[in-house]
């Protein structure tokens, strides 16, 4: 129960890694807020974790949605503890075939959302002089992947506001970290990666795996408990040793040769 007495919205929490977030959020003792543009997954998700879980429907990029989800969290549990920016879209476009209007979608949800909702609940975390705030990041705003010139320059993005906002609040008691995922299992991810881009991602993860939703969830309950309270300005890669990892492949000295020796 490390979050015993704590309020938290999460965003993007109807499904994915947002809900598993929700819910292992609940289960160490926090309220929850889910906040989602699918209202009807959202009410489905709160009923599901039970009477510490409110359902919001709201999209991150208004403003007017974001102070609506704010002040309803404010409303039912009188003050907030923790925020999760995790709602996001992803987009897999080639470079030159990206168009303005979505790269400027994609970074407006991901990126701009991301900001609007930090500060809204930042505000109401400064004047109680306390709080946790965690951005989900991605491994596409750390490296250059085929197809992630929105995406990952969205994440990207949020891993550089992430640093801004650890150094700026941190006089008012508030820890700021980032979370970045490697692939994860979703239903997302089922539907948008293709055997091409799972084979990659098998081959190129140390651990041979794609993580669980679960995996990021006790990423996140760690970074939201006492624990990790001299910890701020942080990304916490989350991806099987993805990011760590150079040049892959099967090695036996016994049998291996060098440039110019007979095979």
């Amino acid at each position: 129960m490390r979050l015993s007495g704590k309020t938290a919205i999460v965003t993007g929490a109807a499904r994915g890694i947002g809900h598993a977030i929700a819910v292992a959020f609940a289960k160490e003792g926090a309220q929850v807020v889910i906040c989602d543009r699918d209202e009807v997954a959202a009410v489905s998700a709160a009923k599901e974790i039970g009477s510490s879980a409110i359902a919001v429907a709201g999209d991150i990029s208004s403003d007017a949605d974001v102070e609506k989800v704010v002040s309803s969290a404010l409303e039912s549990f009188g003050k907030i503890d923790i925020l999760v920016n995790n709602a996001g879209i992803g987009a897999t476009t080639l470079f030159l075939e990206s168009s303005r209007e979505e790269f400027e979608r994609v970074v407006r949800i991901n990126l701009t959302g991301t900001f609007i909702m930090s500060q809204a609940v930042a505000r109401k975390m400064a004047d109680q002089k306390s709080g946790k705030i965690i951005n989900i990041a991605s491994l596409s705003g750390q490296k250059g992947g085929v197809g992630r010139s929105a995406y990952g320059a969205s994440k990207a993005g949020v891993e550089l506001l992430n640093k801004v906002m650890a150094v700026e609040l941190a006089d008012y008691g508030i820890n700021v970290n980032a979370i970045a995922p490697g692939p994860i299992l979703t239903e997302v991810s089922k539907t948008m990666h293709t055997l091409e881009t799972r084979d990659a991602y098998h081959r190129l993860v140390p651990q041979r795996r794609y993580g669980e939703p679960s995996e990021i969830a006790d990423a996140a309950v760690f970074l939201a408990s006492d624990e990790a309270r001299y910890i701020t300005g942080h990304t916490l890669n989350v991806d099987g040793g993805f990011l760590a990892a150079g040049l892959l492949f099967p090695f036996d000295p016994k049998t291996a040769k060098k440039i110019g020796e007979e095979k």
